[in-house]
């Protein structure tokens, strides 16, 4: 199929970048001001953050409500910024990322996200490590708790920015965790692994990834471009 009518969608932590801690710090910051403790044990591999904001209430004994939430969120976005900014996290973006962003953009491809991030939190990393101009569109973690659920969004919006009714044969998602691998599924699109997070090429295999790749260093052969 030739890439001019592919959709391409991209995971952001372990895949696009490494925030070096700057998140999860910031998850744990939110929990001590709002209930004065650093909260659970959380497994933020391919999770959303709506879910991540459900478990942590969860485990405090409190009603993860609208306006509880929107709290949440406020302080977290607040951390994170500051933690990216000034926390002296050791973040980079990873491997290939750029020269491959930088071809599909040359290319006029259409380019979105598709991530466990809010919308807030997507824009700030990605504001951070200089990657913006590149994504037209996105479905965020704020947009459902099940990360499944986020394929048809991306779709949607997709075919509203850019005017194409993209279908799910005609989109990739790539991404590092088997989570990615499954919400491509859900959603009938194939699905380039990359094992810059923390599951191996064997493990991502495993699970079912159409192709996997060490690094997006060796990745622009299978997406044809």
């Amino acid at each position: 199929m030739e890439p001019q009518g592919m959709l391409y969608l991209f995971d952001i932590d372990g895949t696009l970048v490494d925030t070096g801690g700057a998140g999860i710090r910031a998850l744990e910051e939110t929990c001590i001001t709002r209930f004065g403790d650093p909260g659970p044990p959380l497994d933020l591999a391919g999770s959303t953050d709506l879910g991540i904001v459900e478990t942590v209430h969860a485990h405090f004994g409190m009603d993860a409500s609208g306006e509880n939430i929107a709290e949440f969120f406020a302080i977290y976005h607040e951390r994170l910024g500051w933690n990216l900014a000034h926390g002296g996290f050791p973040g980079k973006v990873l491997p290939g990322v750029k020269p491959l962003l930088d071809e599909l953009e040359a290319r006029s491809l259409a380019v979105g996200l598709l991530t466990g991030n809010t919308a807030p939190g997507s824009a700030a990393k990605m504001l951070h490590f200089g990657l913006s101009g590149y994504f037209r569109i996105g479905a965020y973690g704020c947009d459902h708790a099940d990360r499944n659920r986020l394929g048809p969004i991306a779709l949607k919006r997709a075919r509203e920015c850019f005017g194409t009714d993209f279908s799910p044969a005609e989109t990739i998602i790539i991404g590092d965790t088997p989570k990615d691998i499954a919400c491509a599924k859900a959603v009938g699109a194939r699905c380039l692994a990359v094992a810059t997070g923390r599951f191996s090429c064997e493990e991502l295999s495993f699970h079912g990834a159409d192709h996997v790749v060490p690094t997006l260093e060796s990745a622009a052969g299978w997406l044809g471009i």
